[in-house]
């Protein structure tokens, strides 16, 4: 399934034959209710989705961010081989985790707002985000992936000058709007191999960021095994995995987002997320 939350907080599929909204089927929850309601809730309305007739055309401007209220955004830093090298990093030995808080969250086509009175250096971040669908704790890595609802693009925008003088991240991650997503969730059915996905970011139609999950340090499985031995992950936990390489601040001269950027992440099966650039 391709499923979306609606501006007016509705849910819908996302079909061949259009829009379909799931109170239309007889559930008419949030996102994380469904989620919560588990597997047979969802083959229910899956099979619904597939035999109905109806839908209506999908107007990207309809779309909201999927999950609004996540409990939790378990971020992974430096992921990718090349970007740790670019940012003259120390390859982690284990995962590198950080936390975005939920009020980062926007949806694929909202406004990247810049508060230009606290920072300067914004940079973008594209990545594959993880929507998990059950109660995950201490999970070995070889079952790990069944409890992975689906899989969304994630933008983690991230305010170097914060990130680097505060000496920790979590501030410089976690401004509003800071973390666009969307611009469905594709369900973990239609997606057999999480470490066989391209990426990319544009900004301004130029790309500068390009790669495949193949290339993560830690793939999904593997994070979110080694990370259920520390936590619990509950139903509607968000993982960030990780972005490659091509990150604006380890350019020469270093490339930040302004005000009017057109910030496009895209990955192959799930979508795209256009996101402008605001600065207040």
């Amino acid at each position: 399934m391709r499923l979306a939350t609606l501006k007016d907080n509705s849910l819908a599929g996302v079909t061949k034959k259009g829009l379909i909204g799931l109170s239309e089927l007889g559930f008419s929850g949030s996102m994380l209710d469904l989620i919560s309601e588990g597997k047979k809730t969802w083959s229910k309305i899956n099979l619904s989705l597939e035999n109905s007739d109806r839908g209506k055309k999908l107007e990207k401007d309809f779309l909201a961010a999927p999950l609004p209220n996540p409990s939790k955004i378990v971020a992974i830093g430096l992921n990718y081989l090349d970007h740790a090298s670019e940012s003259k990093m120390e390859l982690p030995k284990s995962p590198l985790v950080f936390a975005k808080f939920r009020n980062s969250i926007s949806g694929p086509t909202d406004p990247i707002v810049i508060p230009a009175v606290i920072t300067k250096e914004v940079d973008y971040e594209v990545e594959l985000g993880v929507i998990i669908g059950e109660k995950a704790k201490s999970v070995p890595a070889d079952e790990a992936l069944n409890y992975v609802f689906g899989y969304t693009i994630l933008n983690d925008i991230s305010a170097r000058d914060l990130q680097f003088t505060d000496g920790q991240w979590v501030r410089g991650k976690s401004l509003d709007t800071f973390c666009p997503t969307g611009p469905v969730i594709v369900t973990a059915d239609e997606i057999s191999d999480p470490q066989n996905l391209e990426l990319g970011c544009e900004v301004n139609g130029v790309l500068l960021q390009h790669d495949n999950t193949k290339n993560m340090i830690f793939g999904v499985a593997e994070l979110i095994s080694k990370l259920s031995y520390s936590f619990t992950f509950e139903p509607g936990d968000i993982i960030a995995t990780g972005t490659p390489s091509g990150v604006g601040f380890t350019r020469k001269p270093p490339v930040f987002l302004k005000n009017g950027d057109i910030v496009s992440c895209w990955i192959k099966g799930i979508g795209e997320i256009i996101n402008q650039v605001v600065e207040i």
